[in-house]
């Protein structure tokens, strides 16, 4: 064999011939299947944690998909009214009438309830203690205390606040909207059918209906340019709506000899800078906003007793001696807002004792009932004034008592807060809404 032949018919893969790779797969090895099952283990480990503490877990919600009218005011005024029903509801300071629906609040429970028979129409349910329950804009607005911050440990609002505020519809229950808000513990409600406002010692909070906030005033948790709030240090007593777009309050400030009244507009152009109408120090240091139209503002003060008008420029207008009870006027009002009641041409004011009719026009005293236990409310054309083992009826115009229902108030003889739903008449006895027919 020549060499030339030796070459061509070398054989090229002499000696041991590799095995071809085998198919690429994810997992060759038990470890790597291990690894994989203890990751799938966290992941739902992780899952279930995120379930058990999300408001999802947390919340009950039933709903109704029927339609309710709302019931027809009566056509003449009834003879009596007798208890119809009554339900627990310590969260709501005053009836709360939503639409065709009472609400009531107790515990984390907030119930849409038919106002003629009580019967529960929706509910809805968190794992959280109620603040306050009202109603706005045919809403239901419950606020919920929650007790998780990022506040300072020298702030008096770091071990929690009634910062989860959800609005629920009066007709279904389904939930409209949902937001965290910094309002403070014992927060109140108040409203003029555009704005609600939430009260509070340092920091009061305005919202429009889809609870987007469009004024904050006072010591804001986060304050990020104290230059743009006027009056920091001051502490708020006694906080009113009673005309839309503004709110009154008055305030204790340290650098103040007496009580100072402020109005403020309450959707300004920047939400965290006010912008105040007038701010004025009155001659008492204790004090209360009766009543505010577009112009004026009515301040009750002790010492002597009296009703003091002021003018957007802060100028005094007009003052009117006042008849009161010894205890009037001599604490904050309850949940830092004085008991009115508003009706055509008038405002309700309870002082503790009396109730005082106030003009809407130029906020001057009408008449007064002696003897209340509330400010009362508006029904069926007359004016209708919780007292003691019955309902006073009286004449809008003068005051004159038309007629006395009586009413059993069992061993109850607190303050009543009322309202009315087309024939029904609704008394919030401290922590029992009643339902009259």
């Amino acid at each position: 064999m020549t060499s030339a032949d030796s070459v061509g018919t070398e054989d090229v893969l002499n000696g041991d011939v590799p095995e071809p790779p085998a198919p690429r797969t994810r997992f060759t090895r038990k470890r790597d299947y291990v690894v994989v099952a203890l990751i799938v283990v966290a992941v739902l480990a992780t899952s279930v944690v995120v379930w058990r503490t999300s408001e999802f877990r947390a919340t009950a919600s039933t709903t109704t998909d029927k339609h309710y009218d709302e019931p027809a005011d009566p056509e003449f005024f009834p003879p009596s009214l007798g208890e119809a029903w009554r339900a627990e509801s310590p969260a709501t300071p005053q009836p709360a009438i939503a639409g065709p629906t009472v609400v009531t609040g107790e515990g984390g429970v907030v119930s849409g309830r038919d106002p003629l028979t009580g019967d529960v129409r929706w509910t809805y349910k968190r794992d959280l203690p109620l603040c306050t329950v009202a109603a706005e804009w045919n809403l239901a607005i419950a606020v919920y205390k929650t007790s998780e911050n990022m506040l300072h440990e020298d702030d008096p609002r770091r071990a929690g606040g009634c910062s989860e505020m959800t609005s629920l519809k009066g007709m279904t229950g389904e939930r409209d909207r949902q937001r965290n808000s910094d309002a403070e513990l014992g927060t109140r409600l108040v409203g003029d059918g555009t704005y609600l406002t939430a009260t509070g010692e340092r920091l009061l909070l305005s919202m429009r209906s889809d609870l987007v906030k469009t004024m904050e005033y006072g010591q804001l948790p986060a304050l990020v340019n104290p230059a743009k709030q006027p009056r920091t240090e001051c502490a708020y007593k006694s906080v009113t709506i009673t005309t839309a777009g503004r709110v009154g309050v008055i305030e204790r400030c340290p650098s103040d000899a007496a009580a100072r009244m402020t109005v403020y507009k309450t959707s300004p152009k920047e939400s965290d800078s006010p912008e105040v109408v007038t701010s004025v120090v009155v001659g008492s240091e204790s004090a209360q906003i009766v009543a505010m139209n577009d112009k004026l503002t009515a301040v009750a003060m002790p010492d002597p007793n009296r009703l003091v008008v002021y003018q957007d420029d802060g100028n005094q207008v007009a003052s009117y001696d006042l008849d009161l009870g010894a205890g009037d006027l001599r604490a904050d009002p309850p949940g830092r807002v004085a008991p009115v009641t508003s009706a055509t041409g008038a405002f309700y004011w309870f002082t503790g004792s009396r109730t005082i009719v106030v003009s809407s026009t130029d906020l001057h005293p009408l008449w007064t009932i002696q003897d209340t236990l509330g400010p009362g409310v508006v029904f069926a054309g007359r004016a209708l004034l919780p007292v003691k083992g019955a309902i006073a009826v009286h004449s809008q115009a003068d005051g004159q008592l038309v007629g006395t229902i009586p009413v059993d108030r069992g061993g109850y003889t607190g303050p009543v807060a009322m309202d009315t739903s087309g024939p029904m008449v609704f008394e919030q006895r401290g922590t029992t809404l009643v339902a009259l027919h």
